[in-house]
């Protein structure tokens, strides 16, 4: 029942992102009247192939790598998986969080799959908590290396921007303080969730409450010897962060691929790559599946006064094609796929 009422909230935030995704598109299609889908694919057609492989790759190592990273956790915790679960785990986390108004919303689907791979749920809540933690640390540090690379490119965007950039870094910045506090106080996760068990059984809402609160507290058992064990070993933090800014890296890059496709003038490469690290901490703490439409804003804002607007629009449809649309395609076929081959191997 549960998981029924699950795929059914899930289909509907898949709907809602595809028309989200329609009118985005549209929109900025009207907003540029010297561009259609046609002068895009002759873009395409004319560009330099050897970057737009570059792009389509990075975009690739955007998935591969989150993979690695939750698998480096899982293995210094005892439970090493594959390479193709880690995809798996890593795909489920992108094509839901793509979809949902939160940017954690991939969580729980990705800690499905590890649960149902036999991984204790308090191992799984450990550690997607900590590469949730090291995959914000990631993008506030490639923001501030974006303003030591090119100092003016915050000052290029809109006020509107500049305010979105500066909230992105102060919210993003809290939110890293919330996960280390959770990380070691479990109880502020777990204690709530005995309350909730004994309430509802107070209310005859629920049954069994002895079996759900010794199954809390065994969660719980899991996730503080999980979250001791890292804080023990500083490499699996250290490596935990590697990964996260080499996933995030390979995605910001794929805007200075496409740029330098289309013959952009190779001294503002690491301009483009800078206004993109910005763009990506502007949005990604905003509650719009995939930050539709706001990064689409952003994005011809900042570009638009390093190579001009119509080719502006051009980087920004294409490269947000190619790492949004293409790459939450095929993260929710990885994770169809894997889905159903799970039950039939039960």
């Amino acid at each position: 029942m549960k998981e029924k009422k699950r795929s059914s909230n899930y289909l509907i935030w898949t709907i809602i992102s595809s028309l989200l995704a329609i009118l985005t598109i549209r929109a900025v299609l009207k907003q540029s009247e010297d561009i259609s889908i046609g002068d895009l694919m002759v873009a395409i057609g004319s560009s330099d192939k050897g970057f737009f492989v570059l792009a389509a790759v990075a975009t690739a190592l955007y998935m591969w790598f989150e993979g690695i990273a939750i698998r480096s956790i899982l293995k210094k915790s005892g439970y090493g998986r594959s390479s193709v679960k880690g995809l798996l785990y890593a795909a489920s986390d992108i094509y839901f969080s793509a979809i949902t108004p939160s940017a954690t919303g991939g969580q729980p689907a990705s800690a499905f799959f590890m649960i149902r791979d036999g991984i204790p749920t308090g191992i799984a809540t450990a550690t997607l908590v900590l590469n949730l933690t090291m995959y914000t640390i990631s993008l506030i540090v490639l923001g501030i290396i974006a303003v030591v690379i090119s100092p003016t490119a915050f000052a290029e965007f809109s006020r509107f921007s500049q305010f979105l950039i500066s909230l992105g870094f102060i919210t993003l910045s809290i939110l890293t303080l919330v996960f280390f506090v959770l990380m070691k106080n479990e109880e502020l996760i777990f204690k709530p969730l005995s309350k909730t068990i004994s309430f509802l059984y107070d209310k005859k809402l629920i049954k069994e409450k002895e079996r759900k609160l010794s199954r809390i507290e065994k969660i719980s058992n899991d996730y503080k010897m999980c979250s001791d064990m890292i804080s023990a070993r500083k490499s699996v933090l250290f490596s935990a962060f590697l990964w996260n800014l080499l996933q995030r890296a390979s995605q910001l890059l794929v805007p200075m691929f496409i740029f330098a496709s289309l013959g952009g003038d190779k001294f503002k490469w690491a301009e483009v790559f800078s206004k993109q690290c910005l763009i990506t901490v502007a949005y990604n703490f905003i509650p719009i599946p995939g930050g539709m439409g706001i990064s689409d804003y952003l994005m011809i804002d900042g570009f638009s006064r390093v190579m001009g607007e119509q080719t502006a629009y051009t980087v920004e449809m294409i490269s947000r094609g190619i790492t949004f649309y293409l790459c939450v395609s095929v993260s929710g076929i990885i994770t169809l796929i894997g889905y159903f081959a799970g039950k039939v191997r039960r």
